[in-house]
């Protein structure tokens, strides 16, 4: 009889999932990670020049963060002729604030619960 080599499967992707959600966060731990963002966040397309304008970052280093964004999922690039566009995605941030709010509701259920606990 073969062996179900995907026993673990829920566990392993529930870990995968975790993993992914650290790296968003640890990605977003930095100010100028998160700065990047918010100028990524208009919607449109930038270029590393452009998102180096009014800074004192080099491109080197803006191109840094945006590698440490994009392998968050936060960010995604195109080529455009001789130049590179980011562009924001979304959807790790949806899945943070999914995962946020789960565990706030933990947290009121907590409460409550002491609350309950400390007025008997």
């Amino acid at each position: 009889m073969p062996r179900n080599r995907n026993r673990r499967g829920p566990v392993e992707r529930s870990g995968v999932r975790r993993r992914e959600q650290a790296q968003v966060f640890a990605a977003l731990g930095d100010q100028t990670r998160l700065a990047l963002v918010m100028k990524l966040a208009d919607g449109h397309g930038h270029s590393i020049s452009r998102l180096t304008r009014g800074t004192r970052l080099t491109r080197q280093a803006v191109t840094k963060h945006l590698r440490v964004l994009e392998g968050a999922g936060m960010v995604r690039s195109a080529r455009a002729g001789r130049e590179s566009v980011f562009e924001f995605n979304p959807r790790p941030l949806i899945g943070l604030k999914e995962y946020l709010d789960r565990v706030s509701g933990e947290w009121d259920q907590a409460l409550a619960r002491l609350r309950d606990l400390v007025e008997r």
